[in-house]
This record gives C-alpha cells, sequence and structure tokens, in this order.
C-alpha cells in the first residue's frame, strides 16, 4: 500500500510539472506575456482532486501581466466549478464497498453523521481560503450531497475568494 502511494505521488508530481512546463513555463522561456488559455488550463487542472496546486497564486502574477482583474475572476471561477463538478461526478460513482475497503464501515458512519451536518460549511470555508476543496468536494460526491448545493456554496466562496485576491492584487501591483 505504500508504494501506491508513493507513485500515486510521483504521478501527480509529473502531471504537475507537465501542466505548468507546457503552458507558463513555455511562455515564460519564450519570454511571451502568459495567455488566458495557459492560466486556465492550470487552474483547472489544479482544481481536479488528484492534482493538488496552489493556484490562487497564479492570480496576481497574471494581473501583474496585464490582465484584467473581472476577466481573471470569471475565468477563475468558470474552471474551477467545472473542475469541481469533475470531481463530485467522480466521487459519485465511487462504490460503497471502495469507500468501506480504505476505511472501515464503523469509521464511516461515525463521521458520516457530522459530514453531512457541516459539510455545506466546509466546502464554503474550503473555497474561501486556499485549502484543498477538490478533496472536500470529491468526498461530497461519495457522501450523495446535493450537487446544487454544493455547487452554490463552492460558488459562493470562490467568488469571494477571486474578488479578494484580484483587486486586493490589483491595490498592491497598482
Amino acid at each position: 500500500m505504500k508504494w501506491k502511494r508513493i507513485i500515486y505521488f510521483f504521478i501527480a508530481l509529473l502531471l504537475i510539472v507537465s501542466i505548468l512546463s507546457f503552458t507558463v513555463g513555455r511562455e515564460i522561456v519564450e519570454q511571451k506575456q502568459p495567455t488566458l488559455m495557459s492560466f486556465s488550463v492550470v487552474h483547472f487542472s489544479g482544481y481536479l482532486f488528484f492534482i493538488v496546486m496552489p493556484v490562487e497564486a497564479l492570480i496576481p502574477y497574471y494581473l501583474a501581466e496585464g490582465h484584467a482583474a473581472i476577466t481573471m475572476i470569471i475565468l477563475a471561477i468558470l474552471t474551477a466549478m467545472l473542475a469541481q463538478i469533475i470531481d463530485f461526478s467522480l466521487g459519485f460513482m465511487v462504490s460503497q464497498k471502495v469507500i468501506h475497503n480504505f476505511i472501515s464501515e464503523w469509521r464511516y458512519k461515525k463521521y458520516e453523521k457530522k459530514i453531512k451536518k457541516y459539510g455545506v460549511w466546509a466546502i464554503l470555508v474550503f473555497n474561501l481560503f486556499p485549502l484543498s476543496s477538490p478533496i472536500l468536494i470529491f468526498v461530497a460526491g461519495i457522501l450523495r450531497y446535493k450537487l446544487k448545493r454544493v455547487l452554490l456554496f463552492s460558488f459562493f466562496g470562490l467568488l469571494i475568494k477571486y474578488i479578494v485576491l484580484a483587486y486586493g492584487s490589483s491595490f498592491f501591483f497598482a
């Protein structure tokens, strides 16, 4: 089991390095202004549950390169929401047998009530701050949360976060 985790880690690391190298990295080496397409690809990838990247750091960088704050906010929310729909769907497709193999049924039942009670608030907070919200969205899918509720709380958390990041960064870089 330990080897699987190590292999998983290196595969995820390889994916992160590849995505960054073929998008933003290539633009930097070629001394081109980073494009909105590279932002979208990297940001979308960072919101998939199996690739954990601090994509919030892209906002100040792209703003400093001259991209409009409102454009960055819209792209950030759209790409994050699309990735989170995929995360939720993959979690939803995971069977209960798989879950019980990773954690015991007793542990699952013990935490299920708490997660269902406070889960949407956790989704809001995890989207509001640079925490690993994609993993939480994946778990929400496993627990069969209502997709509308997950997306609503994700949207508001992301909206607030990216408005603060974009306009806060604009203030410092202006």
